[in-house]
Order: C-alpha cells, then sequence, then structure tokens
C-alpha cells in the first residue's frame, strides 16, 4: 500500500499551516488575473467577423468548462487515493470541491444556453458536447447529494468516491464528443494537438481569465476545506465527550 503521509502536507494540520501562509496571496492573484483577463476579453480583444461582440461570452463560458471537467478530473483522483488510502483531507477535498464544480459546470451550461440562441436559434438542443456537459452537472448534483444523505463520513465517502470514479468516463466523451460525432457545438480551438486555432488577440486573456478563474477555485477550495476540517474536530470532540 501507497503511504500517502509521505506527502508533506497530507496532514490537515500542515495543509492548514500552508494556507494560512499562502492563502492572502491567492485572493490578490486571483484579483489581478480575473480582472485583467475579462477587462481584455471583453473590452480589448477584437470582434469576431461572423458573431461580432457575441463572442465575449466565450471568457466566461470556456473557462466555466475547463473548470467544470478539471475539478472532476481532481475528484476522481483524490477519490482513488480516498479508497485507497482512507486519508481523510483526500474526502474533504472531494465533498469541498463538488458544489465549485457543479457551480462552473452551471455557469458553462447557463452561458453556452445564451450563445447558442442567437448562434443556433434555439436555447438547448440535445448535441452531443451539450448533454453530456449536462450529465456532468447531474454527476456532480448525485456526489453532493450522497456526502449529505448520510452523517456516517466513512460511508458518504466511499459510496461517493465510487460514483465519482465511475462517472469520470463522462469527461472524455465531453473532450472528444465534437470528434466522435456530428455536432452543432463548434471543434476544439485551443487545446489541440496541432496548436490553437484561436488568434493570440483572444487566446491570451482567455488563458489569463482561465488562470483567473483557477485561482479562483482555490480560495473557495481553501474556504470550504478549512471549514469541513473545523466540523470534523467539532464532530469528533462531540463523539469523544
Amino acid at each position: 500500500m501507497i503511504n500517502f503521509k509521505l506527502f508533506k502536507y497530507a496532514n490537515p494540520a500542515k495543509f492548514l499551516y500552508l494556507c494560512e501562509k499562502t492563502f492572502i496571496y491567492l485572493v490578490f492573484l486571483t484579483i489581478v488575473f480575473l480582472s485583467f483577463g475579462l477587462y481584455q476579453g471583453f473590452f480589448n480583444s477584437p470582434e469576431d467577423y461572423q458573431q461580432g461582440n457575441l463572442v465575449r461570452i466565450m471568457y466566461v463560458h470556456v473557462p466555466s468548462a475547463w473548470m467544470g471537467l478539471m475539478i472532476y478530473s481532481s475528484i476522481a483522483v483524490a477519490s482513488c487515493i480516498y479508497l485507497i488510502s482512507k486519508h481523510l483531507l483526500a474526502n474533504i477535498f472531494c465533498k469541498s470541491a463538488s458544489l465549485i464544480g457543479a457551480s462552473f459546470t452551471l455557469i458553462a451550461i447557463v452561458t453556452g444556453s445564451i450563445w447558442g440562441k442567437p448562434t443556433w436559434g434555439t436555447w438547448w438542443v440535445w448535441d452531443a458536447r451539450i448533454t453530456s456537459m449536462l450529465v456532468l452537472f447531474f454527476l456532480y448534483i448525485g456526489h453532493m447529494t450522497i456526502f449529505n444523505f448520510s452523517e456516517n463520513t466513512t460511508k458518504s465517502g466511499q459510496a461517493a468516491a465510487l460514483l465519482a470514479i465511475l462517472g469520470f468516463v463522462n469527461i472524455p466523451i465531453i473532450k472528444f464528443s465534437v470528434d466522435w460525432w456530428n455536432t452543432l457545438h463548434q471543434p476544439a480551438s485551443v487545446i489541440k494537438l496541432s496548436g490553437p486555432t484561436i488568434h493570440s488577440s483572444m487566446l491570451t486573456p482567455l488563458l489569463v481569465t482561465s488562470l483567473g478563474f483557477f485561482l479562483y477555485f482555490l480560495v473557495v477550495l481553501i474556504i470550504r476545506m478549512r471549514s469541513e476540517i473545523t466540523n470534523e474536530k467539532i464532530n469528533n470532540l462531540s463523539f469523544t465527550e
């Protein structure tokens, strides 16, 4: 069995110490990258030759979709670690990250619908990419529901971990759906083996904003994990008494 105690900050106390030292810097960087990226995207990037200013919704839609996929993938990895090591911090990460990932996924779905109305002429189509993103949102909902269904942290954590791991099969489906099926959704233009096809004047603010979204995720994650660790301590004290 892998000894995950070798990881220096796998211990909740050491994790909280790291958070205390880095939190204010993460907040500052989040504000800087989000402000710069969104300003450049909304006001300084060029209009699309077909969509005009409507394309600016990309600077919220695309990073939100990326974050939804990335967070679920990280939950699946942490779930594997938890099932193998039974490490409390991995379970706390999964529980804390789930709501954040669901929120990003919902933002991606809503902004995609808003983007689709003038582009496709409808708010919703059962497109392969859109449908698989909706499935991802429901996976997040199921994951959170399992955690809230039982007060037994161990059992709920194990059940949620199994769901997260099984649901991971949806991630490559989302990524490659535009390549595997005929779809209204445009193909990938940034993450491609042949390189990005989007112009640098749009790519740069998109990447900066995406980094800002990631930093925002870390800030909210730390807040939620702090709260969960505190709750665990209180519950353990109550159980002891």
